[in-house]
């Protein structure tokens, strides 16, 4: 401070032909001497006497560069304001300062701890830290500095720990609890918004006993002091200080420093004898040796000397010109040529005030202002502790924070960060380890929301994202993969020809269509023979060319379903089976009217001759037909993509359309297999070899038992499976047609030809 008025008092721009007059206090950090030095200043000086000017007045102040600390900072803001006499501080960063209603008259040179809260928040959360502890000063400068950290990281999703608070003068049990607290938690980083005669004591407690490795996080107050890289433990610290500058001329000022400016000065006499560790009195009270005054202060290995590294010193720089800046404003006028300044107007702690809101110049390439709420712009040196290759811990500028720059760009990291334990890897501090895609996070009860179970995503819902809070479900028409992270189309399935299964039923349904045509071949060859004859061999051949298309009719349930497919194979079924099951009916009604015959005066057979067999035939088919006609143009059946019955996968399946439609067409087959049936069992027991009666009534007996069973079997099914029923249900019921009606004759036919006679068919026995 001294330095900076010196150097405005030699200056010809800056309040030229005026000089700035000061007075040192030494608060002791204690605030109860910072109150009472604040009333000494606002209660006026002695009487200066200007003897050049012959006359005196009483020297009024017109601002006060102070304090350090928060909580004295508050204290004399409360007396200075009603006095309008303007405060600027070079380290209180309290956020609570920047509260204008309560502190109308304090700027600060330093930015508030508010930005620095978020900025430690921010960092936290860039190196991924959600589990951490806190520890700080109980003070206005820890207290209000972490209580905006804490409200930073919990909207960071940040969870803390613990949080603990102690002060310097803290009996000794309290600061053990604390540093016992830090030894045992599972949190590795530790954040500190601590001033740093509370930190010391900490950290000394610490040293007792280290901690196993933690990640410290420090406040400006502490992390860059270079008087804590002895705690070695804590290697590897980050933090925010305020931006190194090299103050020219001030190395040189230090040094120039003659006994007898020492020996006037109480304070610099302190500074003297503690440096040199001698005594500049003559007191026999003390043990040190008397100085010889010849001490070099250039030799002293101490930070005093080393002028590269000042941080908060620039602060204090800062603040004096701002004062001076302000006081010119208020004096001086700029002209064309020069700058002149009133040095006989009675300047007001008022005007002072006002002019430093708006002061806005740039001191040794940092610029200075102060926002509405009298704090500076908010720019911050990322500080890392490294070890260099001697093994020294250094305080080293890794990177930048700049509060101004857009949200998530107020980070530049532009070097190599180490860690605890000289790490180079970024250490974990989590709760919870992180939930991998295809999981999400379901919190422990009574625990903070960072600690939280990985609970993989139920069937059908996914999350591609790490830590989900939910599982999102996919589309209709698709289904997540094995792990749950992402959505694929789900497989779609149908009856094809490549499967076993289709294989299997297309070659007993060529195979059941080739016995049809072999079977009407053997007929045809052998036409004329009486067993083919007795048998009404126009029926039997259209019998065989129905069992044929009812084999072949089964392909179209094969393969995947569209619209014509659909209609076809399902009217096409139901068609051919009528035409099936009414040639069966024709031949049961022949072979009753035949025996009917038989009896005296009897002549029903001419009523039932080959006109009205084949019109028989055509009347049952046509009303399937009809059935078929009205199914299609009302409701027909459509291919659709079944998604209920698996959830997994879409089931490719022909609809009914109308139900109803698909019913009939089932029920009228069934109609008429019962009646035929019934006929069949009433003439089963008819003397004579050519009775057909028989066979028939076994071949319906297995076509209704196959039908039957075919509906429950039909309805419980699941998708291609219910393809695959319908289709063995038709070739069950076909091979039963086929094999009891026309097996046996044939067997006869080309085995035993000797009983296909006239004689062997009429014998009654």
């Amino acid at each position: 401070m001294i330095f900076a008025i010196e150097e405005i008092n030699n200056s010809t721009q800056l309040l030229p032909g005026i000089k700035l007059g000061y007075q040192i206090y030494d608060s002791c950090a204690s605030v109860t001497v910072a109150v009472h030095v604040a009333f000494q200043l606002t209660n006026g000086q002695d009487p200066e006497f200007h003897t050049g000017d012959n006359c005196s007045r009483s020297g009024m102040v017109m601002g006060v560069v102070a304090e350090s600390g928060s909580t004295p900072s508050i204290s004399i803001s409360r007396i200075l304001s009603s006095f309008n006499i303007p405060q600027v501080s070079h380290f209180a960063t309290c956020a609570c300062l920047s509260n204008k209603q309560q502190y109308p008259t304090f700027f600060r040179t330093i930015p508030s701890d508010q930005f620095q809260a978020l900025a430690l928040a921010k960092l936290v959360k860039h190196f991924g830290w959600t589990w951490i502890g806190a520890v700080r000063s109980d003070s206005d400068y820890g207290n209000n500095g972490m209580a905006s950290f804490l409200e930073a990281a919990r909207r960071e999703g940040i969870c803390v720990e613990y949080s603990e608070a102690f002060y310097r003068n803290d009996p000794q049990s309290k600061i053990k609890k604390v540093a016992d607290v830090i030894r045992r938690s599972t949190a590795k980083v530790v954040v500190t918004f601590a001033a740093g005669g509370d930190m010391k004591v900490l950290l000394e407690e610490l040293a007792w006993d280290p901690p196993p490795p933690r990640q410290w996080i420090g406040s400006e107050s502490w992390v860059t002091d270079p008087n804590f890289l002895r705690f070695s433990f804590c290697a590897g610290a980050i933090g925010f200080g305020i931006q190194q500058s090299v103050i020219p001329g001030l190395s040189s000022f230090l040094m120039d420093l003659p006994p007898s400016e020492v020996a006037a000065s109480p304070l610099l006499t302190e500074f003297w004898e503690d440096a040199f560790n001698c005594t500049l009195g003559k007191s026999a009270a003390t043990d040190l040796k008397v100085c010889k005054g010849t001490e070099d202060i250039k030799m002293l290995q101490s930070l005093y000397i080393k002028t590269s590294q000042f941080r908060i010193t620039n602060m204090v720089y800062k603040a004096v010109y701002a004062m001076a800046h302000a006081i010119h404003n208020a004096v001086c006028q700029q002209t064309d040529i020069t700058t002149k300044c009133n040095k006989h107007t009675t300047l007001e702690s008022r005007q002072v005030f006002n002019e430093l809101k708006k002061v806005n110049f740039s001191q040794n390439g940092y610029p200075v202002s102060f926002d509405a709420n009298g704090d500076p712009p908010a720019l911050y040196e990322l500080i890392n502790w490294q070890r260099n290759e001697s093994g020294v811990i250094e305080i080293v500028t890794v990177g930048f924070y700049d509060a101004s720059l857009p949200i998530g760009q107020e980070f530049r990291i532009n070097r190599n960060l180490t860690w605890m334990d000289g790490g180079t890897q970024v250490p974990a501090s989590v709760c919870t380890d992180r939930c991998p895609p295809g999981t999400r996070k379901v919190l422990q009860k009574g625990k903070p929301v960072c600690c939280y179970d990985c609970t993989p995503c139920p069937d059908g819902e996914i999350s591609n994202v790490t830590d989900s809070p939910d599982c999102f479900p996919c589309p209709r028409e698709f289904w997540p993969n094995a792990e749950k992270n992402a959505c694929f189309p789900k497989p779609v399935e149908f009856l094809s020809f490549e499967e076993v299964l289709s294989i299997i039923l297309a070659a007993f349904s060529v195979g059941g269509a080739c016995l049809a045509i072999i079977t009407a071949a053997v007929f045809f060859r052998h036409r004329t023979t009486p067993i083919v004859r007795a048998n009404n061999s126009e029926l039997s051949f259209l019998l065989l060319f129905s069992l044929t298309l009812c084999f072949l009719c089964s392909l179209t349930f094969i393969g995947a379903p569209s619209d014509w497919s659909c209609m076809l194979r399902h009217t096409t079924f139901g068609i051919t089976f009528v035409l099936c099951i009414s040639c069966v009916l024709g031949k049961t009604i022949v072979v009753l009217m035949a025996f009917k015959a038989t009896l005296p005066g009897n002549n029903m057979i001419k009523w039932f001759g080959p006109v009205q067999q084949r019109m028989t035939v055509v009347f049952f088919t046509f009303i399937q037909v009809l059935i078929c006609i009205i199914w299609l143009v009302v409701s027909p059946p459509f291919p659709v993509k079944n998604l209920t019955t698996y959830r997994e996968k879409i089931i490719l399946e022909c609809a009914l359309g109308s139900a109803i439609g698909f019913w009939a067409v089932l029920g009228y087959i069934g109609l008429l297999a019962v009646f035929c049936f019934v006929l069949a069992v009433l003439a089963r027991k008819l003397p004579d070899n050519f009775n057909e009666a028989k066979l028939i009534t076994f071949s319906m007996l297995i076509f209704c038992a196959v039908w039957i069973t075919f509906i429950p079997a039909y309805v419980s099914s699941p998708g291609k499976f219910t393809v695959a029923v319908e289709i063995f249900a038709i070739l069950a019921s076909s091979f039963g047609l086929i094999l009891c009606i026309f097996a046996p004759k044939c067997f006869i036919i080309l085995f035993h030809p000797e009983k296909n006679t006239k004689k062997h068919l009429m014998n009654k026995n």
